[in-house]
């Protein structure tokens, strides 16, 4: 192109929206299928990209974790490589009810007709309302709204992504809710059944009030509580005397099936076999031993509840213990008694407690204990570690229900040992994360939770047998077939069966339960690439090349793709994981919403604009975490800082001529593409390894010398088109700027959009990745120690105070023969900038300046 295209003053600002438009209207990062067809598997770079939850807005931490996987894409797509760049939307899940709850002031209450001319009472400001305040819907209406707002957030969501310039081809988009989804979610699972890795089980389920659903083990935080120990005493059934035990949750007494203390402890071997009844509900219940008892903890013996935590539940499975939970659904306590509690005192002290909270429960019980006298003492508070969802505000209980799992390797050797080999076979970056995930592999306690009590989602697309009472019959699970899915069990009708027999005796009943969005979004590699729809598409992509995610997400996101792979194709889905750190604020905190101190990058992209916002994120490497101070985002500042410069130092280098037929002679020039082609041969390694903090540490060190030193030094010979050197200079400024664009456009992607334009065809970002030349261009020391002695020549005139375009009559450069040597290569140019008419070289052991003497100034 002409330089008539270089404009008067260039400008960062509305660069986005221009490049955003012409990369759209020219297709520039779109998926060319033919293409990669031609190339086969080995041409294409395909990417699991994370499809961030529709609900409610983006944070810093996305345009952090997503400026990463964008910055390898778009290497790889220079390098030649035909990408394949899919975004999906995560829309089902709790928190995509959760925000409709607050946005509208709804809650779902599937017992209602649907309502076709249902408006909500809010929109937006419905936060604050109790839910009790929310207006019960039907679960259609409820659908429609979730359906409606993920539409809205997601379209907000591709316009931040877009003007922080992402490379997404956004023609290849999906959504966790929709048809095609919903069809291979349900296929993918309707193969585990048919494989018998699917399977659905009546047992003890950790279990959020708030929600009303069961949660798995992989949504699991540890918060921190405030509890006192209570110190009661269970009487000894022969009558000898009590065995006193201390526990935080007095509140679950009538739930006790056993006490339990460690084997090798000699202070309770002689009651194990025997047993105790339990205060105030006067219950027998036997004394057993079980290793994970602690002898220190306590007095050294606990009872066992149905269920206060996980470990009852070890206990109670290991031990063989009976079910008598009392908690229900809504975190209250059961209106009837366990059949165990006989006594009229017994029952008179449960039916205080049924139907209250666990809070007003325990309170009440206290007071029970303290009334019979079983109450020995209460400890001061302290503060321990509870279950919660991550996503919830109170605590979790465990309630006994029915649901679906699928075999993870929890209770499966050779299973466990497969997805430890297939992580072990895949490359991480940073190395160390791989660790995070053996872990959490040897730690899984139990198979994977699967089914959720909610309403927008994936449904489980199974119904049930009901036998001549209308009772369902769980070993009559009734499956669709595959040409009918996707399928609704609540409204569509299994094979063989007509919409008559729904719900009555010897007819069916459809499950209610949908999947855990992690049971959708583990198969974003088959959703993107067309797994079960477009097999060619399939095979041209998968295994995909990189998985990149946070690291908060290994246990969850990674694992279940993971396991989904092995047990569908006895593979890895990935070749790569790339895990980015977290975003924490100045106080090294974790960014989240939790905490309050998330900062939304909306405001943050329009004032420092997207290519200072990119350079932040992609000076911090995988894996590690990054500080963000909104007040003084320093990084953004220099990022914007180097934004400009490459608009300002394009112009400047544009505006010197190149002859026809030029060529590079000059020592100068030579070694300064000598020194830029190590650049090139040192950055591609580190994008080729996934360290794009690196490339651009290389990268950028390199542009500030050639801006500061070489254009300094071969200005005056570039202007001068008397020179012999000048077509030398201007070629060579020429050759480095392509290569410094081409280097710097993975980060600064409209920068260099923009001067790119001014003198080529085509985008920068489908423009070949420089290569560095093996020939022998020259030595690159020549630029670094002219560079060294440009530097000491204005320090000199700083320190005599005067102008740095003053003249000299005669400079003294003292130094080791070898770099005066290279100095005088270059002699010419650093004169001409240095305003030098003479220069003394003298031998030294150190390069320096040691004197200048100003020439005579003009009257």
């Amino acid at each position: 192109m002409s330089d008539a295209h270089i404009p008067e003053k260039p400008a960062l600002e509305g660069l986005e929206t221009k490049w955003d438009e012409a990369w759209k209207a020219q297709g520039t990062y779109l998926f060319d299928r033919i293409r990669a067809a031609a190339a086969g598997r080995d041409g294409v770079y395909s990417v699991d990209t994370p499809p961030p939850t529709a609900s409610g807005s983006l944070h810093i931490g996305h345009v952090f974790s997503y400026t990463h996987t964008d910055v390898k894409v778009r290497f790889e797509r220079m390098r030649g490589k035909t990408v394949f760049y899919p975004m999906g939307w995560d829309d089902n899940g709790l928190p995509t009810e959760r925000r409709v709850q607050n946005y509208y002031g709804v809650r779902c209450d599937p017992s209602l007709p649907y309502d076709a001319d249902f408006t909500p009472p809010f929109q937006g400001d419905a936060k604050s309302l109790k839910p009790a305040d929310q207006v019960p819907i039907s679960r259609r209406n409820f659908i429609e709204l979730c359906e409606a707002l993920t539409l809205e957030d997601e379209k907000h969501f591709e316009d931040l992504f877009r003007q922080l310039g992402l490379s997404v081809d956004w023609t290849q988009t999906y959504r966790t809710i929709s048809d095609d989804t919903i069809r291979t979610s349900q296929r993918a699972f309707l193969r585990n059944i048919e494989r018998g890795e699917a399977y659905q089980s009546l047992a003890p389920t950790l279990w959020d009030i708030d929600f009303r659903s069961a949660i798995a083990q992989a949504e699991l935080e540890d918060r921190e509580q405030q509890a006192s120990f209570h110190k009661v005493a269970f009487h000894k059934t022969d009558g000898s005397g009590d065995i006193v035990i201390e526990t935080t949750r007095p509140e679950l007494l009538a739930a006790c099936v056993a006490l339990v203390a460690n084997p090798d402890d000699e202070r309770y071997q002689p009651y194990f076999g025997s047993t105790v009844r339990t205060p105030v509900f006067d219950v027998e219940v036997p004394v057993l031993a079980h290793h994970l008892a602690q002898q220190d903890k306590g007095t050294g013996i606990a009872m066992i509840c149905t269920f206060g935590d996980v470990t009852d539940i070890v206990w109670w499975r290991e031990l063989d213990l009976p079910n008598r939970t009392i908690l229900g659904m809504d975190g209250r306590v059961l209106p009837d008694a366990p059949e165990v509690i006989t006594s009229e005192a017994g029952k008179a002290a449960y039916a205080e407690l049924a139907g209250k909270t666990v809070f007003s429960a325990k309170k009440r019980m206290v007071e029970l204990l303290e009334e019979s006298g079983e109450l020995l003492e209460v400890s001061k508070p302290f503060s321990h570690p509870v279950k919660f969802y991550e996503k919830g505000d109170r605590p979790l209980e465990i309630v006994s229900t029915r649901q679906w799992y699928v075999r993870n390797g929890a209770r499966d050797a050779a299973l466990r040992d497969k997805l430890l080999a297939l992580g072990k076979g895949m490359n991480w970056h940073p190395d160390f994360m791989r660790v995070r995930y053996e872990n959490w592999v040897g730690g899984l306690t139990g198979d994977w939770l699967v089914s959720r009590q909610r309403f927008f989602g994936v449904p489980i697309p199974v119904w049930y047998g009901l036998d001549e009472n209308g009772e369902r019959d769980y070993d009559r699970v009734l499956t669709p077939v595959l040409e009918s899915l996707p399928v609704d069990p609540t409204t569509d009708v299994p094979p063989g069966y007509t919409e008559e027999q729904r719900g009555v005796p010897g007819g069916f009943e459809g499950e209610k339960d949908i999947f855990d969005t992690w049971a959708t979004s583990s198969l974003t590699p088959q959703l993107a690439g067309g797994w079960d729809r477009d097999p060619e598409l399939w095979s041209l992509v998968a295994p995909f090349d990189v998985r990149p995610q946070g690291q908060d997400i290994i246990r969850t996101w990674l694992f279940s793709t993971m396991l989904r792979s092995a047990l569908e194709d006895d593979r890895a889905p990935w070749t790569d994981a790339a895990i980015s750190g977290f975003i924490v604020d100045p106080d090294r905190k974790k960014m989240s919403k939790s905490k309050g101190n998330v900062v939304t990058p909306a405001d943050i992209l329009s004032q420092h604009g997207s290519d200072a916002v990119r350079y932040w994120a992609a000076s911090s490497r995988l894996g590690t975490d990054a500080a963000f101070d909104p007040q003084n985002p320093t990084q953004i500042k220099i990022g914007r800082r180097l934004a400009i410069k490459v608009l300002n130092a394009a112009k400047f280098v544009l505006s010197f001529p190149v002859p026809e037929g030029a060529e590079v002679t000059h020592a100068l020039d030579a070694s300064m593409l000598a020194a830029l082609h190590g650049v090139v041969r040192e950055a591609t390694k580190a994008y080729e390894n996934y360290d794009h903090a690196r490339a651009l540490e290389l990268t950028e060190s390199f542009f500030w010398t050639f801006c500061d030193d070489y254009l300094e030094l071969v200005k005056e010979r570039a202007y001068n088109q008397t020179d012999v050197g000048q077509a030398s200079a201007a070629l060579a400024l020429r050759q480095a700027l392509s290569a410094l664009l081409r280097l710097l456009a993975p980060v600064l992607s409209f920068a260099t959009e923009e001067t790119w334009s001014w003198f080529n065809e085509g985008s920068v970002h489908t423009a070949a990745w420089p290569v560095a030349q093996d020939e022998e261009w020259g030595d690159p020391a020549v630029l670094s120690v002219v560079g060294e002695a440009l530097i000491g020549v204005r320090r000199a005139k700083t320190e005599a105070k005067v102008s740095q375009k003053a003249p000299v009559a005669r400079a003294v450069i003292a130094g080791p023969e070898a770099s005066l040597a290279l100095i005088r290569l270059a002699e010419g140019d650093l004169k001409a900038v240095g305003r030098i008419a003479d220069i003394e070289y003298a031998d030294a052991d150190t390069l320096a300046v040691t004197a200048i003497e100003l020439a005579p100034q003009e009257d």
